[in-house]
């Protein structure tokens, strides 16, 4: 796919949640896992981590799709992967009472800064934003994915390959 400019349409699919944190570190060892897959031409895989603010300011760089892999409390049992369309920037609203913080932004406090962010300079925000959940078992202090968590990496790796193929494809 172009992004009309002629050159491939660029994809950044990022990782991110705190590894201190048990499932919370999800998205990072989905990403790490990812980063080792062929890929096609214009997707970048990022370790983001817990630097909400750093992504949204990379995103800056002119992004037509965003692919966020994290922990995803839902209600559905530890391990069940979601695939959510956050394309819309209405479903960006910061929650109430959370401050802006670099190491604590959710992805909906991500998104809601790079709306102002694209507000604020005429940058354009990616095309489509999906995020690839997982449902946590525990986001107790410790190192390393409950079993379920863990379990569910290769199917999100998975379902994140077919993803960025799709939209490699799309016009």
């Amino acid at each position: 796919m172009s992004n009309g400019s002629g050159s491939p349409a660029r994809t950044l699919v990022a990782g991110v949640g705190n590894i201190f944190l048990g499932d919370d570190g999800f998205g990072v060892e989905a990403a790490r896992v990812l980063a080792g897959q062929d890929l096609p031409e214009g997707v970048e895989v990022a370790d983001i981590g817990i630097r909400g603010v750093h992504l949204a300011y990379q995103l800056l760089d002119g992004y037509d799709t965003l692919v966020l892999l994290d922990a995803t409390a839902r209600g559905g049992e530890p391990g069940t992967l979601y695939l959510i369309d956050a394309t819309d920037p209405g479903t960006r609203q910061q929650p109430d009472g959370v401050a802006l913080d670099g190491h604590r932004m959710s992805p909906d406090a991500v998104l809601a800064l790079l709306d102002a962010l694209c507000a604020g300079t005429g940058a354009q925000p990616p095309r489509r934003t999906l995020v690839v959940g997982c449902e946590p078992a525990s986001v107790e202090e410790r190192i390393g994915l409950s079993p379920q968590a863990a379990a569910a990496v290769p199917e999100a790796v998975r379902m994140v390959g077919e993803l960025i193929r799709a939209e490699a494809v799309v016009t």
